[in-house]
């Protein structure tokens, strides 16, 4: 009989979640935060749902001042967190 136990998940690089951004339009005064890990289901992957507890990973907070359009990053490889900066273009 096995016995397993579950232990910290340690992941050096983040899941991918797809090779083009997360579009929407962020309002302001919400403080969103982007799923850095890859592992979230919650808006597809884009925003943190506490999948990184088994992970080193951490949420990405940000807001912003006025209704703009905003292109997440998906790759979760962006030298520019959480905003996609073509990344996934070369992954």
């Amino acid at each position: 009989m096995y016995i397993y136990v579950l232990k910290q998940f340690n992941m050096n690089k983040p899941n991918i979640v797809d090779r083009k951004p997360f579009l929407f339009e962020a309002e302001p005064g919400i403080n969103y935060a982007w799923c850095s890990c890859g592992l979230s289901k919650k808006e597809n992957g884009a925003f943190c749902d506490g999948s990184h507890k088994t992970t080193d990973f951490k949420p990405h907070f940000f807001t912003v001042e006025e209704k703009k359009k905003i292109a997440l990053c998906m790759c979760k490889h962006t030298g520019n967190p959480p905003f996609c900066d073509g990344t996934h273009a070369g992954l």
